[in-house]
């Protein structure tokens, strides 16, 4: 009797809520800011939790009415207490559907009030937006020159600095090419110096071989 009492007060429970949602009022605001806090930190494991619950009731609930209607030998006939327990168990079994069912449609909305709520201050917005920009149009034709002539000096800057930036990419490159003509030429005197050196040295040692016979007379007549 308790659980029934228990699964009527949250079937009127339920009905009240839906009831709440559908109609603008001032507690409409509160259930749904009570909805909201349900939904954040532990709220929806407790509510997962509940649901699987009853959930699980209501599945051992048809269990039982199908054993109760199986262990019957004729099921056409039933005694007083088997139509008791079926019709307990059906009533049982019937108010849980129910109360899954209001919870989801609670839910649902819940999901379409919020989302209908975002919708609305979007669209406000949006109107906020385009009566500020039609407020624009009409007010702001001097300032829309002004960013017209500002354009028009922005454009010649960045064409004489284009124009800028190609003259100094042609002196990096004559400067390129003279830098690269002038290595050729480094290396072409250090060629030529190499070639020098390997001459001096040749001359030296020509000139070294043409002294000492010269050397050695000399000694002869001073004996």
């Amino acid at each position: 009797m308790i659980q029934m009492q228990l699964l009527y007060t949250l079937i009127f429970s339920e009905m009240a809520l839906i009831l709440t949602l559908l109609f603008r009022t001032p507690l409409r605001k509160l259930v749904i800011l009570a909805l909201d806090l349900l939904k954040r930190g532990t709220g929806p494991v407790m509510v997962k939790t509940v649901a699987v619950t009853v959930l699980v009731v209501f599945g051992a609930s048809l269990y039982n009415m199908v054993e109760i209607r199986r262990s019957m030998p004729d099921p056409a006939v039933m005694n007083p207490t088997d139509q008791v327990l079926m019709a307990w168990g059906t009533l049982e079994t019937s108010l849980m559907g129910f109360i899954l069912f209001l919870a989801l449609m609670i839910d649902r909305l819940h999901y379409y009030i919020r989302e209908l709520r975002l919708l609305r201050k979007a669209m406000e917005a949006t109107k906020q937006q385009n009566r500020g920009v039609d407020d624009g149009k009409n007010g702001s034709t001097e300032q829309l020159k002004g960013l017209k002539e500002e354009a028009a000096s922005l454009r010649a800057k960045v064409s004489s600095l284009q124009s800028e930036c190609e003259k100094k990419e042609k002196e990096a490159k004559s400067a390129e090419a003279e830098a690269e003509a002038l290595k050729k030429q480094s290396e072409g005197l250090l060629m030529e110096y190499d070639r020098l050196l390997a001459d001096n040295q040749n001359l030296r040692s020509q000139l070294q071989s043409f002294n000492q016979p010269l050397s050695s007379s000399e000694e002869k007549k001073n004996m």
